[in-house]
């Protein structure tokens, strides 16, 4: 056997493989092999419809991506309540496993998306809480304390101290009193239980998931998403408002195209465009307003004063604008303040532009009226054809009289004495141009 073995050295090699990978397929007690892949969608800043959608983006990517982890990592002062639900109910529904993770703040709507991951984990210097509704009415309060309410509910979170992180009426004893708002640093919110850990890393927060290497990608906002959410903050909304508002209403009372009504437009294309990137508006809005300002514009330029179609425009354009907001109240507030503001500088454009340097270079100040010499040209193509009787000498001007008014004519050249009957043959411009009769000549 030996002798075998020595003299036939190829017959080890294959048994010596197959020992191998009979321990490569051994399992490891306590540790899995398998590497797992972290999708990161940073949170920072002001939360709002255009961050929703980044979200919506980013799980979508996860999911094509084969994430095996997804990490919401948060860093905000709150924003607005209607784009912090829409990425509370991602969260809940989602199909991966969700780490949120806190490195700095999660305050107003910003808790709400915290406590609304699978695992909640805070660094040891952020906080999570302080959500106050603006405005503070109870119905709103009611309504977002109730919220809290369920989210921790699904997520195995204490209701009570969620909802206290709304309601300042609540008092929970030994950790808020009534009348404050709760507010919990990461050291609390893991001794009261609330939060499942403190970590100072995107990989301490996801540690306790079973896989040996942890790979991360880190979702990035395109350049449009970082444009719609400038245009969709409501300051820039109401902003863009008053421009195009603006423009269209110097550029009616001004002859021709220019500056203003360009301007105008491009303001409220920016205005549609920012909504249309993050969904709060589509085609049909933009052909609701293009045509409320036709109908506006029949009404101004064609039909004589304001009835049902300046009435159908305007409904046609405040309603497109409105529409484009996610709640009556936010369209009602971003409107009143462009009209408002709209209405205050068109006052002072009237009055203060035309004395100012830059306005002396597009509007003429000078009047060209009959004081300074100046009169406009008459429409004399009703002579044409007429007949009339010359007052002085055509030389080849002079004057003449035709249905009792005295005119300024012109022979072709030759002399016509006074008191000659002659008829008009053409007429250019303010010129009338006559010659004497058939009878006369």
């Amino acid at each position: 056997m030996k002798g075998r073995l020595r003299s036939n050295p190829r017959g080890v090699i294959p048994l010596a493989i197959i020992l191998f990978m009979i321990v490569l397929s051994l399992p490891v007690q306590g540790l899995s092999q398998e590497s797992g892949l972290v999708y990161v969608i940073p949170l920072k800043g002001t939360i709002d419809p255009g961050l929703a959608e980044f979200v919506k983006r980013g799980f979508a990517e996860a999911l094509n991506k084969g994430a095996n982890i997804v990490l919401i990592e948060i860093d905000t002062f709150g924003g607005r309540v209607d784009a912090a639900t829409e990425i509370r109910d991602l969260l809940i529904n989602a199909e991966l496993p969700i780490v949120t993770f806190v490195s700095h703040r999660a305050w107003s709507a910003g808790a709400l998306i915290a406590i609304a991951g699978d695992k909640l984990m805070m660094t040891p210097a952020s906080s999570i809480g302080a959500a106050e509704t603006r405005p503070a009415e109870q119905k709103l309060i009611s309504a977002f304390a109730a919220e809290f309410r369920a989210t921790a509910e699904a997520t195995g979170r204490d209701p009570n101290i969620a909802a206290a992180m709304v309601d300042a009426d609540m008092s929970i004893e030994g950790v808020v009193k009534e009348g404050q708002l709760l507010t919990l640093s990461a050291r609390e919110g893991e001794r009261l239980g609330f939060i499942d850990g403190m970590a100072k890393d995107r990989r301490e927060a996801c540690k306790d998931f079973a896989f040996s290497n942890l790979y991360f990608v880190e979702a990035r906002l395109t350049r449009a998403e970082v444009m719609a959410r400038f245009l969709t903050d409501p300051t820039v909304s109401s902003i863009l408002l008053t421009i195009g508002f603006l423009g269209i209403i110097f550029e009616i009372f001004t002859p021709g195209w220019g500056v203003a009504g360009t301007v105008g437009l491009i303001s409220l294309a920016l205005f549609y465009g920012g909504r249309m990137v993050v969904g709060l508006a589509g085609w049909e809005l933009v052909l609701l307003f293009i045509i409320g300002l036709i109908l506006l514009g029949l009404e101004i330029f064609i039909i004589p004063g304001f009835g049902i179609t300046g009435i159908a425009g305007l409904l046609c354009i405040f309603i497109s604008i409105g529409m484009s907001f996610a709640t009556p109240q936010q369209a009602m507030r971003s409107i009143v303040l462009a009209l408002l503001f709209t209405t205050i500088l068109t006052i002072l454009g009237f009055r203060y532009l035309p004395k100012s340097r830059l306005g002396s270079r597009f509007i003429l100040s000078t009047s060209q009226g009959k004081d300074e010499g100046y009169v406009a040209p008459q429409d004399m193509s009703w002579t044409n054809g007429k007949r009339g009787c010359t007052l002085t000498t055509l030389r080849p001007v002079g004057s003449v009289e035709i249905d009792g008014k005295k005119l300024d004519a012109m022979s072709q050249g030759e002399y016509i004495e006074p008191n000659v009957e002659v008829v008009v043959i053409r007429v250019e411009g303010n010129k009338v141009v006559v010659q004497r009769t058939t009878e006369e000549a």
